[in-house]
């Protein structure tokens, strides 16, 4: 047989059509190549008892920063029924190194309704002198807003601003404590005026000779679920008389 006759089954070399790729690792026949993987770093390097370790110490950080931050929160924000209960803990947490002397809202949310009212004493023409009933503007402010989408900036601040500033300025036997406390009355007045002659409170003929102002305070009521117990007495400030001066007695401010 010729040399060169392969036969029926005939070797074929590697460059020869048909020939099985060579292995370039050179791996034995019959046993897969091995791939290279980059090598591990991190937490995911240790063993299972250290990554046990790392993740219960996060775990520990993470609880003492949400408390401390809690604790912050309750130390700068307004009194509350959790402030209340645990005050103790609280300043035992904050003192000496964390103390702040700063609060979360300046001032405090509003935990009272306040509103202002006036009464007047009027003449009338036959000569009498009569006293009117207290009017509340702030319940007339209320329901100018109430279902308002655009209520104006007067409705919504301008009474309530001139009661904290009369308030601001006089202690609490109503005696000016500054130099802002005859402007803060005359302010205050002359609102009053104004609004009691929108109303036409005198009537035909008659004049506005004395108004008084007072304020009534009630709590507002704590939610159901707390154990806090307020009182829902109202309680009063009332303002002595004052005068008007003649441009004010007739169509407010002139």
């Amino acid at each position: 047989m010729d040399a060169y006759d392969g036969g029926s089954n005939p070797r074929q070399g590697p460059g020869e059509p048909g020939a099985a790729p060579a292995d370039p690792q050179g791996s034995p026949p019959g046993i897969a190549p091995t791939v290279d993987r980059p090598p591990r770093t991190g937490v995911a390097a240790l063993s299972l008892r250290y990554q046990i370790g790392v993740a219960v110490a996060l775990a520990v950080v993470a609880v003492a920063v949400c408390t401390h931050v809690g604790m912050m929160f309750l130390h700068v924000a307004p009194s509350n029924t959790l402030t209340k209960q645990h005050g103790g803990a609280i300043e035992d947490w904050i003192y000496p190194e964390f103390e702040q002397n700063w609060k979360l809202f300046a001032p405090n949310p509003l935990q009272q309704n306040i509103a202002v009212q006036v009464r007047a004493q009027i003449s009338t023409t036959d000569g009498a002198i009569r006293t009117t009933g207290w009017y509340d503007l702030s319940a007339q402010d209320g329901r100018a807003i109430d279902g308002n989408l655009l209520p104006s900036h007067t409705q919504q601040n301008e009474l309530r601003r001139a009661w904290d500033y009369y308030v601001a300025t006089h202690d609490t036997d109503n005696r000016p404590a500054d130099l802002r406390g005859a402007l803060s009355e005359t302010y205050l007045r002359r609102i009053v005026a104004l609004r009691l002659d929108r109303e036409d409170l005198a009537g035909e003929g008659g004049t506005v000779e004395l108004v008084q102002v007072r304020s009534r305070t009630t709590n507002v009521p704590p939610p159901k679920w707390s154990e806090e117990r307020v009182s829902d007495q109202p309680v009063y400030r009332v303002l002595p008389w004052w005068s008007l001066p003649a441009d004010e007695t007739d169509g407010g401010v002139k």
